[in-house]
């Protein structure tokens, strides 16, 4: 069942008091991923509003989330994105790598807003409030639009380099850990993509299924 677009705005309400703070929602996408970049999006919507059949991404199939990120883009007051790669995931982490993608997308937001309210359980370094909401992507309508755009970017990218690195079924899985991707890797092996750092990807490397 769909969530309730006055519902998603209540909770932004809330923690705006009523719209005097100006709130952004922050998500990310591709954290759990085999392959390519973890994602984050910030937005910040205009108060009091949210587009029809806004909900958490993981919920609405590609072209629905393709129709809200251009409609979010369109009327949000502002909105960032940023990427980070697999080998800096490889070498920071994917926690850090996320919170470092969440920064970023934050830094990129003008006007900077009052508070930044983040899925998840962690809070991104920067010199701005924050909090966190577990389940905030079908909580709050700022979160919401936020993961939309983290994974319609996201996807975008593993779809381009579904072509540069053809075999693996990128634009397909996205670089989760799919069946057809496990048996990419056991016939291919990894690519300049892949999180070598991630377990599916160090068994591989020891010569041992997974």
């Amino acid at each position: 069942m769909a969530v309730s677009g006055e519902r998603l705005l209540a909770c932004d309400r809330r923690w705006s008091q009523g719209g005097r703070l100006v709130l952004a929602g922050v998500d990310e996408a591709g954290r759990g991923a085999w392959a390519g970049p973890v994602v984050a999006a910030a937005v910040v919507l205009p108060p009091d509003w949210c587009p029809p059949g806004l909900d958490d991404s993981k919920k609405l199939g590609p072209r629905r989330r393709d129709e809200l990120s251009r409609i979010i883009m369109a009327s949000a007051l502002c909105w960032g994105a940023c990427s980070v790669p697999s080998p800096v995931i490889d070498r920071v982490n994917i926690l850090q790598a996320t919170l470092l993608a969440m920064a970023r997308s934050l830094a990129k937001l003008d006007p900077v807003p009052d508070l930044a309210l983040i899925d998840g359980t962690q809070s991104p370094p920067v010199s701005l409030a924050c909090r966190t909401l577990v389940g905030g992507d079908g909580a709050s309508a700022s979160i919401a639009a936020a993961s939309i755009l983290a994974k319609v970017f996201r996807d975008r990218i593993m779809t381009a380099w579904d072509r540069r690195h053809p075999g693996y079924g990128f634009a397909a899985h996205k670089g989760y850990g799919a069946a057809s991707h496990r048996r990419a890797l056991q016939e291919l092996g990894p690519c300049p993509i892949h999180r070598l750092s991630y377990r599916p990807l160090t068994l591989l490397d020891q010569g041992r299924l997974f």
